[in-house]
């Protein structure tokens, strides 16, 4: 790969055996010219971005080599599954009817009592947006809980850029706190990186092989339908996912806020990737009801309408897995392909019975699957420290 590259002009930044990953840099007509590819600018939504068109070319002797090619295109890989708990057709910073904290979720759902996942580090990958020190020591002081530790990395150039309430900064909030919540003493790292499919995997590869915070446990609350990711991502991400999987370190994913079409207008069914991969641990959302003791009077599949609702299904890309042979997956309904189901879990998503969080400043009843992810991250941190 490096004599490849050096006969094109283009240099070797690093390389990483355990990523799986080597870096080059130089001028884009070299990359055109050793790929075959055709790179250009364009703009959508006042954005400059560049994109990539025709197939990669990759020499034959390296065709067993490379898996994937990544950084040519800069379009947009992946939205967050929040939402925020509406009335009336507008936002409202106050709480629904009914919501709930990480930390009463925890009690009502019963996860295990006498550990605080201390010793454990939960990982947050997060494609945008941003946390303010302030508002995560006025969130759990407000819950009468220890502050957690929570500390960014940054991958590719990405950022802890925080801006309004209204961006990814209600994702970010939303994932830390309710993580916190549940394992108020696992130490949370959030990667922060571009949202593009090379930073995505980035923050990806970077989270599962940190040899310095070693998560334990990966929350994603990004993602999209099958249908847009090229197979090369598909495939890269997924031996990522099994990387992880083979160093004891669970993943979850939230699987997706727009019911069964995943916001594909095409009238077929979708689900989201990356809760499709299979080694993914997929969450999926509920309805939750719940006495004034905190026990449960109704918990019913989320689907308050088509954009509003707990995303699921089976994929057309991966196979059944063996640990669903006898779940009684039905084959997709699309493509008749007996693919992996989707979700394994689901919690509270709702956003009208959905998660108090506090975000740049404002309190907000926040729902979608992406609440579930680090539900389920923290629950995971839990077990993990009473191995």
């Amino acid at each position: 790969m490096k004599s490849y590259a050096h006969e094109h002009h283009l240099t070797t930044i690093t390389v990483d055996t355990a990523r799986r990953s080597v870096v080059l840099k130089g001028k884009i007509n070299d990359f055109e010219k050793a790929f075959g590819v055709d790179l250009h600018e364009v703009t959508a939504d006042e954005t400059q971005f560049r994109v990539r068109t025709g197939e990669i070319h990759i020499p034959e002797n390296l065709k067993n080599v490379i898996t994937g090619i990544f950084g040519f295109d800069e379009r947009r890989a992946a939205r967050a599954m929040f939402q925020v708990y509406k009335q009336d057709t507008k936002i409202v910073s106050h709480a629904a009817s009914v919501s709930y904290t990480g930390n009463q979720l925890a009690k009502i759902y019963g996860f295990p009592t006498g550990v605080t996942g201390k010793g454990q580090c939960i990982g947050i990958i997060e494609l945008g947006g941003g946390y303010k020190t302030a508002d995560i020591t006025n969130y759990f002081k407000s819950l009468g809980l220890k502050k957690p530790t929570v500390k960014a990395v940054l991958v590719d150039g990405g950022k802890n850029a925080p801006t309004t309430a209204n961006s990814a900064d209600g994702e970010v909030l939303l994932d830390i706190e309710v993580a916190g919540a549940v394992a108020p003493e696992a130490k949370i790292v959030v990667y922060f990186a571009p949202n593009t499919d090379q930073g995505f995997l980035d923050a990806i590869t970077t989270a599962v092989h940190d040899t310095t915070n070693k998560p334990s446990v990966i929350s994603i609350s990004w993602g999209s339908a099958e249908l847009n990711w090229t197979q090369q991502a598909l495939t890269n991400f997924n031996e990522a996912f099994k990387a992880a999987a083979l160093l004891g370190v669970t993943i979850c994913a939230a699987a997706g806020d727009n019911g069964s079409s995943d916001g594909v207008t095409d009238g077929k069914v979708h689900v989201d990737f990356p809760s499709s991969s299979p080694y993914i641990l997929a969450c999926g959302g509920t309805r939750l009801l719940t006495d004034a003791n905190g026990k449960i009077t109704s918990e019913t599949v989320w689907h308050a309408a088509s954009d509003s609702a707990t995303g699921g299904g089976v994929s057309d890309f991966f196979p059944l897995p063996d640990y669903q042979t006898n779940a009684n997956v039905p084959a997709s309904l699309s493509t008749k392909f007996k693919g992996r189901g989707v979700p394994d879990v689901a919690g509270a998503a709702d956003p009208s019975t959905g998660y108090k969080v506090l975000v740049d400043g404002q309190q907000f009843v926040i729902g979608g699957t992406s609440a579930v992810a680090p539900l389920m991250a923290g629950l995971i941190a839990l077990i993990n420290q009473q191995k």
